[in-house]
């Protein structure tokens, strides 16, 4: 045989010589382990999924509709790069429409994205040498961490506690944690607590950005399933432009997952800085996507349908878990519940190390799959993007899940 040389070549950032030995699983995939286990063993009894991050249905058929009609049209099959005028356009008129963000110069202060995680993944090439630093929230989207950490950069936690309404503690960074760092991350409706921000945090974020040098990057993914009245953006906030900006999403307000759009906004010089780097990264969405995400802004209504069906389920879950001992809260946004993990199962006499040992055995033992966290305390993340035929298939599913977990019989 050849020489094989080719893993001599791998980049340190993704594990150098050793990329692809190691043997350690991720809880990701422990679970999609679990999970094929469970499937294997009992074929027959159904799996409840309440670990997937993603909407559970098709985008409305009127924005369907719009693609089929835009994407016949020849003068949509080219290159957008940075995106079309149309959709900048749209896209300041649905942020003062539905958040009250008015002054937003489409031509200079938006730019689209192939999905909100591609410009997460960019903003460090437009701001972090080596030795720069970022702050980002605990627990969190890994890739925030992944690509400062690519350009040498250093990354700082925020630990996200229930006692703050998992509202990370400005207060307590210290001189040395501030050193270098240039961006502060937030995600609020948050994955995965469920938490949301108020105008009062945002106006302290505003203040500590600007006192630091630091730009925000808010990820307002979850921002449009608001339960208590009008969404909150951060932009909507006195000088948030000055100091930040923010990248929403068109896959959990429009069911717009697979499609891959998003758009950034806000502060003129990080859009453009964020355009640099992406104009060389891609050469945009397909315009005939971008011409129905269009019209799915010029709808908001879709998303009040949406958020209503979120809102149904996530009260029933919230009923269901605490029945089975959990101490659940309806949250005020996102898709998410965020609870305490248990310490124990009487059922088999178990004693959990972490919440992945939880996880773990929800599977095997109930069928029930959820995602784990341990980053601060031990917690399970609870979807309500759970698959369900219609209404009165929802509360099948959510019964089904309080008696399994019932039968567990759970301490905590």
């Amino acid at each position: 045989m050849p020489e094989d040389y080719i893993q001599g070549l791998f980049a340190e950032r993704i594990g150098g010589a050793s990329f692809g030995k190691s043997t350690k699983l991720y809880k990701f995939e422990k679970i999609k382990r679990a999970k094929a286990e469970a499937k294997r063993l009992s074929p027959n009894t159904e799996l409840l999924d309440f670990g997937v991050g993603e909407p559970d249905e098709m985008a409305f058929p009127i924005v369907v509709e719009a693609l089929k009609h835009e994407c016949a049209k020849p003068e949509n099959r080219g290159y957008s790069d940075n995106g079309i005028l149309e959709l900048k356009e749209a896209a300041a008129k649905y942020l003062e429409k539905v958040y009250g963000v008015a002054g937003i110069d489409p031509a200079k202060e938006i730019i689209h994205s192939i999905g909100s995680k591609p410009a997460l993944a960019m903003l460090p090439d437009a701001f972090i040498n080596s030795g720069d630093g970022v702050l980002m929230t605990s627990p969190g989207y890994p890739i925030l961490a992944t690509h400062t950490e690519w350009n040498n950069g250093r990354v700082v936690t925020l630990p996200l506690k229930e006692e703050n309404g998992y509202l990370p503690d400005l207060d307590a960074l210290t001189p040395a944690d501030l050193k270098g760092i240039k961006l502060l991350y937030l995600n609020y409706p948050n994955n995965p607590t469920g938490a949301t921000a108020t105008l009062e945090f945002f106006a302290k974020v505003v203040e500590f950005a600007r006192r630091n040098r630091i730009l925000v990057v808010h990820d307002a993914a979850y921002a449009a399933l608001s339960y208590e009245g009008r969404p909150l953006s951060f932009l909507s906030v006195d000088g948030a432009k000055e100091v930040g900006i923010e990248i929403h999403s068109f896959s959990k307000a429009f069911n717009m997952t697979g499609w891959r759009l998003a758009f950034v906004a806000g502060n003129e010089k990080a859009v453009a800085a964020y355009g640099h780097v992406k104009d060389n990264y891609d050469s945009g969405q397909f315009i005939a996507i971008q011409k129905a995400g269009i019209y799915a802004l010029d709808h908001p209504e879709i998303t009040e349908k949406i958020s209503a069906k979120y809102k149904r389920r996530l009260k029933l879950m919230v009923d269901a878990l605490n029945a089975s001992g959990f101490s659940a809260v309806m949250p005020k946004g996102s898709f998410y519940l965020y609870v305490r993990a248990p310490k124990r199962a009487k059922r088999g006499e178990v004693v959990f190390g972490s919440s992945e040992d939880v996880s773990e055995f929800l599977i095997k033992e109930a069928h029930i799959s959820t995602v784990p966290w341990d980053d601060v305390g031990s917690y399970l993340r609870f979807s309500a993007t759970f698959a369900a035929k219609d209404k009165e298939d929802e509360y099948r599913v959510i019964d089904e899940m309080q008696k399994r977990l019932k039968a567990l019989e759970l301490e905590f």
